[in-house]
Formats: structure tokens, sequence, C-alpha cells
């Protein structure tokens, strides 16, 4: 009888929300924490900065981080510290805005694909084994080296790179889906394909997209960093952590801080963001639930 009991009570147990496992979950919690401030940074960027980012002063070149300037100063006399927080608010919109370009373009083309099957599978599949073949920093280069050099076709050719992994996992989604008794009772009262894709189907393959969206921000940043690096993103005048981590390479031995503040940046970034979406992936996949 007592048995009877405690297993009626665990039936009727309310269980705990998604949100409330999300702020109980370690790496989300802490990611969270860590991209917070990293935004908040770049959005007070104009408030906590010192001085004027492209502010040169001869008489002020390689200074020490200390009181008056926190992260020291570059070869010219700028203050690391203003470009620092100014550059993080390009680092962070290369990655999000490329991840968005990604995530649209590859699911709405896994969708088509994993939906109508046939011959347009075939096309787009075959379409994304061949865009699979290269590195994401080498098909990145390879787009930049047709766009030319800029932030915003650093972001398209980031957010090109990474349909193709998106692209596969909505049409796996959808192929699995798209055989629930649901979707045959749609096709019944006379559903059009636009209405079962964008009411049906699209809204129950969103989860393993949006963690697999937010685990890619952190590569996206990274492959933005490393285009700036390599000089065909943001240009010398930009504040923006890979040029900044470009520029400060040649001074390593006698001015370490600038490079290694932006390096630590971009760490903090992709770390954050890379626990934010391991935590989603814990708290949301009902096998890690389990």
């Amino acid at each position: 009888m007592n048995d009877i009991k405690f297993i009626q009570k665990s039936i009727g147990a309310k269980q705990p929300s998604t949100i409330s496992r999300l702020l109980h979950n370690f790496n989300f919690t802490v990611g969270m924490v860590i991209l917070i401030l990293l935004i908040a940074m770049a959005v007070l960027a104009p408030l906590i900065a010192t001085t004027d980012v492209n502010e040169a002063n001869p008489l002020t070149t390689f200074i020490k981080p200390g009181i008056e300037h926190p992260m020291g100063t570059d070869n010219i006399g700028r203050d690391v510290w203003s470009r620092f927080v100014f550059g993080g608010r390009v680092s962070l919109v290369v990655g999000l805005a490329a991840m968005v370009i990604g995530m649209i373009l590859g699911s709405l083309l896994g969708v088509v694909a994993g939906f109508y099957g046939s011959w347009v599978d075939s096309i787009l599949s075959w379409l994304t084994e061949v865009l699979m073949a290269f590195p994401g920093i080498l098909l990145a280069l390879t787009v930049m080296a047709i766009l030319g050099p800029g932030l915003s076709n650093v972001i398209i050719a980031v957010g090109v790179g990474s349909i193709p992994q998106f692209m596969r996992m909505a049409r796996s989604s959808v192929m699995k889906t798209r055989e629930l008794d649901y979707i045959d009772a749609a096709r019944v009262i006379g559903c059009t394909d636009a209405r079962i894709l964008f009411i049906h189907v699209l809204p129950n393959i969103l989860r393993p997209l949006i963690v697999l969206a937010t685990l890619g921000i952190g590569g996206a940043i990274l492959e933005g960093a490393s285009l700036s690096y390599l000089g065909l993103g943001a240009q010398p005048m930009t504040p923006e952590w890979g040029s900044m981590l470009s520029s400060g390479r040649a001074y390593l031995n006698n001015a370490w801080w600038i490079s290694v503040f932006p390096g630590v940046g971009i760490f903090l970034a992709i770390l954050s963001i890379n626990m934010i979406g391991e935590g989603l992936n814990e708290v949301i996949d009902p096998v890690n639930r389990q």
C-alpha cells in the first residue's frame, strides 16, 4: 500500500521547468555569466573606454599595464583597453551574425531535402558533401578570395562555411519527423506542404538546431578572428580581437600585452558559448536528462 502511494506521489510530482534545470546546470550558468559580462562590456564600451580607439601618441608607446592604461598601450601609443572593449563588439557580432546566416540557410535546405526526398534530396545532399569536403576555414578563405576583404564579407564567408552542418542536422531530423502520424493527419485534412513544413515540422526540429547553433557560435568567432588575423577581415584601424592579435605578434617579446589580452577575450568568448551549448544539450536532450 505504501509503495502504491509512493508511486502515485512520484507520478503527480511537479517536474522542474526547463529554465529551472538550466539555472541549476553548472556549464550553462557559468557560461552565461561570462557571456553576459562580455556582452555588457561590449554594450558599455563608449562609457568604459578611457580614450578614443585610434588616438595615437608616440610618447606613450609600449607602456606596461597599469592604473592609467589597464591593458597597456601598443606600438603607436593607442590604449589597448579601449580597443579591447570595442573589439569585443565586432568579434561577438561577427560570430552571431555568421551563425544566423548558416542556421537559416542550412536549416531551410535541410528541411526541403528531408521532406521531399527523391532527386531534390540527392542534389542538396551532394552539394552538402562537396562543401563538407573543405575544412571550415579553407571554405571561408575560398569565399573571401571571391568576395574580397572586409568584415561584412567575413560574416558571409563564415556563415557559408557553417551551412553544411545545419543542413545535415535538419535533414536527418525532418526524415524522422515526416513519418509520424500527425504529419499524415495533416495531409489528410488538406494542409499544404508549406503549412506542414513551417507549422508542423520546423517547430519540432528546432531543439537540436538551437543546440548546434549555440555550439557553433564559438567556432564562428574563432574563424572570424582567424580571418582578421590574416588581414582579410577587420583592417588595422578597426578594433577587433583577431586583428589586434595579429598586430601585436611582432612585439611578443617586449610587449606581450598587445596580443595576450585580445587572445584572452577570444578564449573567454568561445569558452562561455561552448559551456552554454553543452548545458543546453544536457538539459534539452531527453537522453541526457534520463
